[in-house]
């Protein structure tokens, strides 16, 4: 095991999704409390998604190589364990590791939002932060993976999107606003078609190693129009906040961001070989962190 297996393992490329959230999600709190921002909260905040990220990324290749669902049929970039640049042990020591430095620093960030003063606060948020452990763990790890039953578009809707943009919110401001679910939603939902299109291009090669994904479950037809109102009510909700809180000029250059989902969709339409929307999936990550950052930069400039 090396440096380079390792950093191939954790599948950089998918940060700048998991980031989404939190980035929109502290744009939401700037808008409503602008006084309740603060920096150091902002990058434990990412520091902490990114190492959740790549401790899924991590036990995916683990749990999908025990299981042989990485295979020669497989496409897509070959995995560690599948590859064999890396060992059973190894990879699970690298698992637990990675989940040791992912509970530290969600400590640390509960700390600096809360500090002592808040005990329930720090409560609900350490669970929180457990539970994001066990998520990224559980969706191929064990006889009880979620991702083999079809659930993953659930959890990674509720872990992307809700806890991620309101979760990151209230850090800052220690208070729900109503208007930010909207947000969460749009990214949750946007996260959950990144997940259905990697579903959708390795469709044949799940059916057969018995991943009961939810495209494998609904088959490519439904699970094209199940992601076009993926894309589409996400688009909506985001305008929705922004009619909502009667935001405009700058505040709409998140808007640019549509150009190329609406792209993808047209692609998503015209596609006959799964194998093809590999590029769309980096399309849509790439997409939704365009979206996010647009969002934070027109709301930073109007604060």
């Amino acid at each position: 095991m090396n440096a380079i297996t390792l950093v191939k393992a954790a599948r950089l490329r998918t940060l700048p999704l998991s980031v989404s959230g939190i980035i929109t999600g502290s744009a939401v709190a700037l808008r409503e409390k602008p006084e309740a921002f603060r920096w150091d909260i902002f990058l434990l905040a990412l520091l902490t998604t990114v190492l959740f990220q790549i401790l899924s990324n991590f036990a995916n290749d683990y749990g999908d190589g025990v299981k042989g669902t990485d295979n020669e049929h497989r496409i897509g970039p070959a995995r560690a364990l599948q590859s064999g640049a890396i060992t059973r042990q190894q990879m699970k020591r690298v698992v637990l590791i990675t989940a040791a430095l992912s509970i530290l620093s969600a400590i640390a960030l509960i700390i600096a939002a809360f500090g002592s003063e808040n005990l329930l606060y720090t409560l609900v948020f350490f669970v929180l932060g457990l539970l994001c452990v066990a998520a990224a763990i559980k969706y191929t790890v064990g006889r009880s993976a979620y991702g083999y039953r079809g659930l993953g578009d659930v959890f990674v809707f509720v872990f992307f999107g809700l806890v991620s943009v309101v979760g990151s919110q209230f850090l800052y401001t220690q208070q729900i606003d109503k208007a930010v679910w909207l947000p969460a939603i749009a990214i949750g939902l946007l996260s959950v078609a990144v997940l259905n299109l990697n579903n959708m291009r390795d469709y044949e090669n799940d059916r057969r190693s018995g991943k009961h994904t939810l495209v494998v479950k609904m088959g490519i037809s439904l699970a094209k129009y199940y992601h076009y109102y993926l894309v589409v009510i996400a688009m909506v909700a985001m305008l929705g906040y922004s009619v909502w809180r009667l935001q405009m000029r700058w505040q709409l250059l998140y808007l640019i961001a549509y150009l190329p989902l609406v792209v993808h969709l047209l692609s998503v339409k015209r596609n006959t070989e799964l194998r093809l929307l590999d590029k769309e999936l980096k399309i849509v990550a790439m997409s939704t962190f365009l979206l996010s950052v647009l969002f934070f930069i027109g709301i930073y400039t109007n604060v």
